[in-house]
């Protein structure tokens, strides 16, 4: 049995049974035998599916947000506002493009360019967001005509049960399957099952790279979404009190916990200082507390081995040599796998804090020359998932964001675009998330010559 903690008390609040290999091949057995029928459904039933699972997910929507706020001490009105809701507006995405003819024959020449599912697709999906990045692989690849096998976290499982009952009562027997366990288990079975079509993967690019390689050994279509660490460029005539205000919350969103978050605040040298104070007063304002009362702004990290992690970065940019604004190792609450909101400034690229991937609440100020050492320091990772721009001229902006080599990036705090591609460039992972290209994804296609 594997214990489910609540990261803000240290109680344990549930145990769930490990899956084995024979739950995985169990599991795949019955996708294999629903997919001939799943596939052959028309999208017009396909579509009234993904309807079904979209009301399912409005009417549960306040057990989702508790679930979540209470597995992995996300605060709770973040929970609501974006952890149930993102999910809604990526399945009605995705329902949108099946009503505007997706699966319509395309012509080309004298041929006939169908798309057709994959197969049977393991899902393997993360703690961070949890509902998000299951509904983003479950959602699309059923409406793909796919059966799917889901390996979500273990961390934080009943999100993953409510989703399985909403899932289940519409769609029939077999095409939907779920398996809880640990990824050195379940992940890696279903990664190497030789009747397993696709792995669609969520999670950390040492992990990420494991599915790659045991994958391989079957040739199975592959889809990683992976690590970050994201830069946010602030140019010289941008509104640097809004910009550094909203580059901590990016930072310090979902404590800190979030692929994409902006950890990297690049400024102009001669305005380090200034961005450094205006960053501590900003996260001086995050104050960890219950994350189950609605006024809690950041929560806990979600495990003891998570909260180590996060503080062990913390003492390696002090030893570094970076300077400690805001926040530091110490823990702000007695109970609770807390960490103290942290800034560090005058952070160089080559320092252990702006090359990792730390997974919480700190965010490095980093200053630069001019634009092309700002686009220089921004590209100095292994990563290139997301990224920002802030300026008084969209234009310049845009100039900057083209030439960041991420695969998303916001100029101005542009709001999130659940129908836009998702995913990254270099070792941030492969394939695209929501929308048409999410769809993308779970299909082959097909050129029939007449």
């Amino acid at each position: 049995m594997i214990e489910v903690v609540n990261p803000a008390t240290e109680e344990v609040i549930g145990t769930l049974a490990e899956g084995t290999p024979a739950d995985v091949d169990a599991a795949v057995a019955a996708a294999v035998k629903a997919f001939p029928s799943w596939a052959a459904t028309s999208a017009d039933e396909r579509v009234k599916v993904v309807r079904a699972i979209i009301d399912g997910l409005k009417e549960r929507a306040g057990e989702l947000a508790a679930a979540m706020t209470r597995e992995m001490g996300t605060p709770l009105t973040f929970s609501q506002k974006v952890q149930v809701a993102n999910p809604v507006a990526i399945a009605e995405g995705v329902a949108d493009v099946l009503e505007r003819g997706y699966f319509e024959p395309e012509e080309i020449g004298n041929s006939l360019v169908f798309r057709e599912p994959v197969g049977v697709v393991a899902a393997i999906t993360p703690w961070n967001f949890p509902l998000q990045q299951m509904v983003a692989k479950v959602v699309p690849a059923l409406a793909a005509g796919n059966t799917v096998v889901l390996k979500p976290s273990e961390l934080a499982p009943h999100t993953a049960d409510l989703l399985a009952e909403i899932v289940a009562a519409a769609t029939p027997a077999g095409v939907f399957q779920l398996v809880h366990g640990t990824g050195a288990v379940v992940g890696e079975a279903l990664a190497a099952h030789p009747e397993v079509d696709m792995v669609s993967f969520t999670g950390s690019t040492k992990a990420g790279r494991r599915v790659s390689a045991v994958a391989a050994e079957t040739v199975k279509r592959v889809a990683l979404e992976l690590g970050g660490k994201s830069a946010c460029v602030v140019l010289d005539d941008a509104d640097f009190g809004r910009a550094v205000k909203i580059a901590v919350a990016n930072s310090f969103m979902n404590n800190g916990q979030a692929c994409s978050a902006w950890t990297r605040l690049l400024v102009p040298a001669e305005r380090h200082d200034e961005a450094v104070e205006l960053a501590a007063q900003a996260a001086r304002k995050y104050t960890p507390a219950d994350p189950a009362d609605p006024s809690t702004r950041i929560g806990p990290a979600v495990s003891k081995a998570q909260r180590d992690r996060v503080v062990g970065y913390i003492r390696k940019g002090v030893e570094e040599g970076a300077t400690l604004a805001a926040g530091g190792p110490e823990a702000p609450l007695p109970q609770g796998f807390y960490v103290a909101p942290t800034v560090f400034g005058g952070v160089t690229p080559e320092m252990t804090i702006a090359q990792e991937e730390i997974f919480g609440p700190v965010l490095s100020v980093m200053p630069y020359a001019d634009e092309d050492d700002a686009v220089r320091i921004a590209n100095s990772t292994i990563y290139g998932l997301a990224g920002a721009v802030f300026s008084a001229d969209t234009e310049r902006a845009l100039r900057i964001a083209r030439r960041l080599r991420t695969g998303q990036v916001d100029i101005n705090a542009a709001a999130f675009n659940t129908s836009a591609p998702f995913g990254g460039y270099r070792q941030s992972g492969n394939g695209r998330e929501f929308g048409r290209f999410g769809l993308d994804e779970f299909c082959e296609v097909k050129s029939v010559q007449r």
